[in-house]
This record gives C-alpha cells, structure tokens and sequence, in this order.
C-alpha cells in the first residue's frame, strides 16, 4: 500500500504529526509513506527510516516569483504525486493549499478533516472522506491518528510524541561542538527565547531572571538557542546578565551557533531539557525524547504541549488564555501571568528526578 501525508508546514506542526508514520508503520507492515512539506521543514523528514520519499514545495519562492512560477511549480509537483500512483492521501492541514495537492494526488482516496475542523472550506472539494474528530481528541496528534485511523482502521496505539532519529552526521557536529564549548552531553540545558507571534513570547526580562538563577545560583549549563537576528539578540542580552559567572567556577551559558535543522535536532537530543515557548524547538525536544519545560500564552497547552511524563506544560493565568490573538491590549499582563518562580520549579521538578505528568 502507498500512502501520501500531506502536512505542508509549520516546523511544530510538522512534528505533531509524526506518530502517523509510526501508525501506519505499525498496522501495516508493507506500507510505502511519502510526504508532501514546505522545502523549510523538508529537512526534518529527510532521512526519516519511515518514509520512502520526501516531496518539497516551494510555495513562498513561487508567489516571489510571479504567478506562471507558483503554476508551473504545482504542475510540476502534482505531476510527480500523481506517477507514485497513491492508494491513500491523508490531508492533514486542512486548507486550500494542501487541499490542491490532496485532490490532484492521485488517490482514489483522500482523507480530512471534517467542515467544523477545517481551516479553509474549499479544502472540503478536495477529499471524499471527511474524519469528524471525536471531543475527548483534544491534542493536535491526536487528531491527525484521528484521520489515519479512519482510513486505516486498527488497534494499534503509538506515542503521541516522536519518532524522530537523529541523524548520524549532524550528531558528530553536536558532539565535538560540546566539547569544544566544554558543555557535557546529557547535563546542559537548552533556553529558546523565540517563537512566531509577539503574543506567544515569554518576556524577555523573565528570561533573564530564569537563566541568570539557573547558571548562577544552580550552576547549570545553559545553551541559548536562535532562529533570526531579533533572537538572536534576545540570546546576547541574557547571556550579559550572566557575564563573569564562568570565572567564578559556576554555571555556564553559550549562545548557540546557528547550524542546520539537523544539527539543531541532534543538539536537542542531546540535552537533559528543554525550555521553550509553543514553539518548533519544544516540539522537536519532545519528539527526540528530551525533557520539556513549556510555556502557553495565546495557545492551548494541552492541544499543542508535549504530553506525558518528562513535559512541564505551563498556561498563562488569564481568563481569555488560550485567545489565538496576535496582538492584544493584555500582551504585557498575559506575558508576566506566568512567572519566574513557576518556570524554575518546573525545571527543578524535572531535573530532580520528579515524575511530573504535563498539566
């Protein structure tokens, strides 16, 4: 059997979404999987022992480049779907991108989501079995096990986080870089101050504060990890707070070089936690099998959070949360619900050993 997952993008979503490989692997023995992603999440997937073959878009470089490249460069895409002859398209974006792709498959059948779990109707033309998700299937995989199961139905029950193999080769950069920055495997800590929306940052003053004790009064090991140049930074400004602690036999702090996204998985993997808002970083943490201390705002942690034992998942103290908004007169007041002391006695709980179930 041939199976299309058709999960384009984001980063975290994309990684929520891994158990449907271990799913499919594990009800049907022989199954072929191939996935349809953004050439920014391709990365990811790439080398994944589960899938036979990983489809790029390019869908931002074809609107930069005119409306005859975004057509050209689907025909060219829907043309290679439809040679792999697919028995099965699960959709599991939901939108009118994915729901292009889904529909000129191939497959003579195409799974998704429900009008009410749509994000954009028109992604309803696109499949002939449409999943309602049951209520008690809150978490975000386990909506998309919701639409596997369905059109594969079976027994079979897999985590809800992951797999997620480090490669080999970025696991030999990570290594020799932790030696060279003096940082043990399995002991150091990872910081990641960013994420997408405004709304969803933790404020940059508590990170500092929660760093600063960390390396100073917890001699920890704290790795600041960054994406662009605003956190980039975010990461020096809470690195200058901690100046002089390593001369003074205590803790440590490194900002991270940027590397590639395998890099950044193996670098994950390697660490004894996580620390993070909703964001890429957490999830890929969660998915590696690393400790995850998670901080909620705008967002539902108990859709998007890693659940399970080893996950600290913490939602801001506010009527309205999780709101979705991404800008919002509260912002400030949300930002600060969640304090220092909440985060740092989550990341205690975990590194003492404690067997914390998500909250």
């Amino acid at each position: 059997m041939k199976v299309l997952i058709v999960k384009v993008s984001a980063l975290g979503d994309v990684v929520h979404a891994l158990p449907v490989l271990a799913y499919l692997h594990a009800s049907i023995p022989d199954v072929t999987v191939d996935w349809l992603v953004e050439g920014s999440c391709a990365p990811l997937l790439e080398g994944h022992p589960l899938l036979h073959k990983v489809i790029r878009l390019d869908t931002k470089g074809w609107r930069k480049a005119g409306v005859k490249s975004a057509v050209l460069g689907s025909w060219r895409v829907i043309r290679q779907l439809r040679r792999q002859h697919y028995d099965v398209t699960l959709d599991l974006q939901g939108n009118s991108k994915s729901g292009l792709f889904t529909l000129f498959s191939g497959a003579p059948k195409r799974y998704g989501f429900d009008r009410s779990q749509t994000r954009e109707w028109p992604n309803l033309l696109a499949t002939n079995y449409r999943v309602k998700i049951p209520l008690e299937n809150h978490h975000v995989s386990s909506r998309y096990l919701q639409i596997v199961r369905a059109a594969l139905p079976s027994e079979t029950n897999v985590p809800l986080c992951g797999p997620l193999p480090t490669e080999e080769k970025a696991a030999k950069v990570i290594s020799s870089l932790l030696a060279e920055f003096g940082l043990s495997h399995g002991e150091f800590l990872v910081a990641h101050y960013g994420t997408t929306w405004q709304t969803k940052l933790w404020p940059l003053d508590h990170w500092l504060e929660l760093v600063k004790t960390l390396v100073i009064d917890n001699a920890r090991q704290v790795v600041l990890t960054w994406g662009n140049e605003a956190e980039k930074c975010a990461a020096e400004r809470i690195s200058e707070a901690c100046q002089g602690i390593s001369e003074a036999g205590q803790g440590k702090v490194i900002i991270w070089p940027r590397g590639n996204l395998q890099e950044l998985i193996a670098l994950l993997a390697a660490a004894r936690l996580v620390i993070g808002a909703d964001t890429g970083p957490v999830h890929i943490a969660a998915a590696v099998g690393t400790q995850t201390v998670s901080i909620y705002r705008v967002t539902d942690s108990r859709r998007n959070g890693p659940p399970g034992e080893g996950h600290i998942r913490l939602q801001a103290a506010m009527k309205c949360s999780p709101c979705l908004r991404k800008s919002c007169e509260l912002d400030q007041e949300c930002g600060q619900s969640i304090s220092v002391a909440e985060v740092l006695c989550a990341v205690n709980s975990l590194l003492n050993g404690k067997r914390v179930a998500a909250v």
